[in-house]
């Protein structure tokens, strides 16, 4: 009788308990990583090549105390190896202690002890081969105790042979079968995957169905090079597997889907098909989810299954949401009284389908956390279409859209806003910058439930990209909260996706995914075109530039200077870039990298022309002193009054809600300030008239 141990993913240890148990295994315990069970030579070999779910079979050789590395050399030596090994090995050596700091002088303690075995005894001494030893020895050091054990597996018993090339998110074998026993399906039923990428799903599922043996195909095994490996048996064992799958394969009534829209990840899958020897229990088809339908309508009733793709941050990933959502509306909608077991690293967007589960599994993928979820999708009587989502909204934007689209073709802008939380319980905004949208959705108040808002979100993202009729990938998603000091500077990520967009006569270079903002503050348009009116032949001065729009406009408008000035290096770099792309260059057209307040408190320059748009609020520590935009709008009048020629105009704005000009303080330094908020207020903001206040400030007694 053998001790052994057979490792499996975590979270899988139950499952593989159970599979032993059915193989004839005895004496099972079950600890974290994997089974210790009992056996004899033939349920060893058995294990081998049956198991689905095991990462590798070990047969235990001896357990050492190790409080130094002397300890562990002598442990290791006092296994007769001259009657173990028989070929190259390798040490595959896990786990540290005191005495042992470093994995690899481990290994190379107990590499010493097995070579020294060898030359002790006149024997030739065996080599070590690290990429495909015919012996790999386990050791794994857990506090003072080293477990020795011989690797009856090689590589990984994930590894069945079938599979040459993987899809972009590949998942192991063993995983996959599973996924696949934990997903409700019954051999002899229909199983489909909408995104099967290079089929394992689906082929472990075959391989069930036909009563394949998972190890079939593999070529090498450890056991190969250890001399109390029995040919004869294993060959036996091999004989009867081939005559059970050949039985099975014809016996099989079980029919497999796959979909995807990749045909080159179809290739692969239907080669992997093939070398697994279940292709013909297969159809593959290039397919998108949008297009998804029942391929048997009539029934039987079968499983829809899938490893669907995932993003690292949620608000990156539109198109996993609208996915997500499109699936679960298909799900319901055409396959109603199926199964549905999805296997995911992100609740969230499991969150989209709008289903309820039934049942759910944790399991590990490598690093990452994972869920399983199953559904039982009701039978509908519905007419197989699926239902709009967030209609109420679908219909506002799809008018927004009939008016304003026209609208800004007329004035020769390409972005723009559709939508501004026209609809409460639709708390967004809904941007357009060319042929890419922006979805911004405002905070939620803490009274709205967290899950209700996010379906909501998800809800509109998808019904954003049917009404728009735009491409997934086209959609970005922005969360925004109440902005606070250099908030405004956030980086979001480093993709440096920028593009053009046309604004009346201006060109600007946006960015939609790696900052906060876009590049462009699109409610400014028209003082950013009053400004280019109003500077034919002046000297212009923009601060608080950010990516120097302002002074794009300005400077086409036939001003004879413009001086840009902003803190950020990373915005005056894109400012110049603007200017470029405009046409705009040489020493009239400077940019500045200063903190503006102490810029402006130390120059003694004049302009006739000057634009400001400070922050609401800002403590950044690249600035001196905090600044208030209410409290401290007058001192920043009184400066920029210096810089003012005779005759010249401020334009002041913010976006402070409720802010109140202190006309009285303005007149005493003399300064008369005349509102012109609305006059710089297009109809795309109509809704919103807070969004921002905007003044022209002149001398006193100039009209």
């Amino acid at each position: 009788m053998n001790s052994l141990f057979a490792s499996t993913a975590r979270g899988l240890e139950e499952l593989l308990k159970s599979e032993l148990e059915t193989l004839g295994a005895q004496n099972l315990q079950v600890v974290q990583g994997g089974v210790h069970f009992q056996g004899d030579d033939r349920l060893m070999y058995r294990s081998l090549l049956w198991s689905r779910l095991a990462s590798r079979i070990l047969l235990p050789l001896s357990e050492c105390p190790v409080y130094s590395d002397l300890d562990l050399y002598l442990g290791a030596q006092a296994i007769d190896w001259t009657n173990l090994i028989d070929g190259t090995f390798a040490v595959h050596f896990s786990g540290t202690n005191e005495a042992i700091r470093n994995s690899q002088f481990g290994a190379l303690k107990v590499k010493d002890a097995i070579v020294d075995s060898f030359t002790r005894k006149n024997l030739p001494r065996p080599d070590v081969d690290r990429e495909q030893p015919d012996v790999r020895i386990n050791v794994w050091l857990n506090k003072d105790t080293a477990s020795i054990a011989l690797d009856l597996s090689g590589e990984g018993m994930h590894q069945r042979g079938y599979r040459q090339q993987t899809g972009l998110a590949p998942m192991k074998e063993n995983l996959a079968a599973a996924t696949v026993l934990r997903s409700g399906w019954q051999p002899g039923t229909p199983l489909l995957d909408p995104m099967c990428g290079s089929g394992t799903l689906l082929i472990e599922a075959a391989l069930i169905a036909s009563d394949r043996a998972p190890g079939l195909n593999r070529r090498h095994w450890g056991f190969h090079g250890w001399k109390a490996h029995q040919p004869e048996l294993w060959r036996e064992l091999i004989d009867e597997a081939q005559t059970r799958a050949r039985q099975g394969i014809a016996q099989t009534t079980s029919r497999f889907f796959g979909y995807d829209n990749d045909e080159r990840v179809l290739e692969r899958a239907r080669g992997n098909a093939r070398r697994a020897g279940v292709a013909d229990l297969f159809t593959f088809a290039v397919q998108d989810v949008a297009q998804l339908s029942n391929p048997l309508p009539q029934g039987p009733t079968g499983t829809v299954i899938s490893n669907p793709p995932y993003g690292e941050r949620l608000e990156s990933e539109p198109a996993l949401i609208a996915l997500h959502s499109l699936l679960g509306r298909v799900m319901k909608s055409q396959f109603g009284g199926w199964n549905l077991s999805l296997f995911s690293a992100s609740p969230d967007l499991l969150s989209c389908l709008q289903l309820r589960a039934d049942r759910q599994f944790k399991a590990k993928n490598g690093p990452l956390e994972c869920v399983q979820k199953n559904y039982q999708l009701a039978v509908t009587s519905g007419d197989g279409v699926p239902a709009q989502m967030a209609e109420d909204y679908a219909n506002r934007l799809r008018k927004n859209m009939k008016k304003l689209d026209k609208w800004a073709r007329q004035e020769g802008i390409e972005c723009y806003r559709l939508y501004d939380a026209d609809l409460p319980e639709y708390n967004v905004a809904v941007d357009r910058y060319a042929d890419w949208v922006v979805i911004q959705e405002y905070a939620p108040p803490k009274t709205i439930d967290a899950m209700k808002a996010r379906q909501r979100l998800f809800d509109v993202i998808s019904a954003t990209l049917t009404v728009l009729e735009l491409p997934a990938n086209r959609l970005v998603l922005k969360t925004r909260e109440k902005q606070k000091g250099k908030s405004q500077y956030q980086k979001l990520g480093e993709k440096g996706e920028y593009f053009e967009v046309r604004e009346f006569n201006a060109r600007f270079w946006v960015n939609l995914t790696d900052y906060l903002d876009t590049g462009l503050f699109i409610d400014h348009r028209l003082a950013r075109r009053m400004l280019g009116q109003m500077s034919k032949g002046k000297d212009f001065l923009n601060l608080f530039a950010y990516t120097g729009s302002a002074s794009v406009h300005a400077g086409l408008g036939g001003a004879r200077s413009t001086t840009t000035v902003d803190m950020s290096r990373t915005y005056l770099e894109w400012a110049e870039r603007n200017m470029r792309l405009n046409g705009l260059s040489g020493r009239q057209h400077r940019l500045m990298q200063a903190d503006c307040l102490s810029w402006l408190r130390e120059s003694n320059e004049q302009f006739d022309l000057i634009f400001i748009d400070p922050p609401t609020f800002s403590n950044s520590k690249r600035m001196e002193e905090s600044f208030d935009v209410q409290r401290d709008h007058l001192q920043l009048m009184r400066d920029l009054k210096r810089l003012l020629r005779a005759g010249g105009t401020i334009m002041f704005s913010n976006n402070k809600r409720g802010f109140k000009m202190d006309h009285q303080g303005l007149a005493t330094f003399g300064l008369h300030a005349q509102e012109i908020t609305a006059k710089t207020q297009s109809q795309d903001f109509a809704r919103n008239r807070h969004i921002h206040n905007c003044w022209l400030i002149t001398h006193a007694g100039k009209e």
